[in-house]
């Protein structure tokens, strides 16, 4: 991923989670169908159906409701993962992911540094759901990873735990 336009795009996991609701499934079925989405269902639970489609960028806001995205599924296609020749941080990664952590700290720290100037520019202050957001496309542990990253200072988080920034 390279730059702010790799995050700005679809996420296939939030696509996924979306559709695996099942208020969000119909939702979206009914709304590609022309129709209105969860006619009849309580108001905060279409509600919170439509906004999890939203999110996701399976649907959007028109001036008379909503509609499907024409260009998701496609956006989502060609999101194609890097090609990995097996030298510097590659060496640990696999489809762009994570693949095991390096035993040397050197090396640890050379693919943390990679990362954190991947995911996340100099002075953007990001909450820990955005973090964990883009630390999702390299792990499925973001946990670990924004833990290594403080603990390497290579993220600084808030006394208050609020606010995540890269340290200037």
């Amino acid at each position: 991923m390279n730059g702010p336009a790799a995050h700005s795009g679809p996420h296939w996991r939030r696509v996924m989670a979306a559709l695996a609701n099942r208020d969000a499934r119909t939702a979206y079925a009914q709304i590609v169908l022309g129709e209105e989405a969860l006619a009849g269902v309580k108001e905060q639970r279409r509600n919170r159906a439509i906004a999890i489609l939203l999110e996701a960028g399976l649907v959007e806001r028109t001036g008379s409701g909503y509609q499907a995205s024409d260009t998701i599924f496609h956006d989502l296609l060609s999101q194609q993962p890097k090609r990995q020749p097996k030298t510097g941080v590659d060496r640990f990664l696999r489809l762009g992911r994570i693949d095991r952590y390096p035993a040397s700290t050197a090396d640890r720290r050379e693919l943390l540094a990679w990362i954190v100037g991947e995911a996340i520019q100099p002075g953007e202050d990001l909450t820990e759901r955005q973090v964990n957001e883009r630390l999702l496309s390299y792990t499925d542990d973001v946990v670990l990873l924004r833990r290594y990253l403080v603990d390497f200072g290579l993220l600084e988080r808030t006394a208050s735990g609020s606010s995540y920034s890269r340290p200037v």
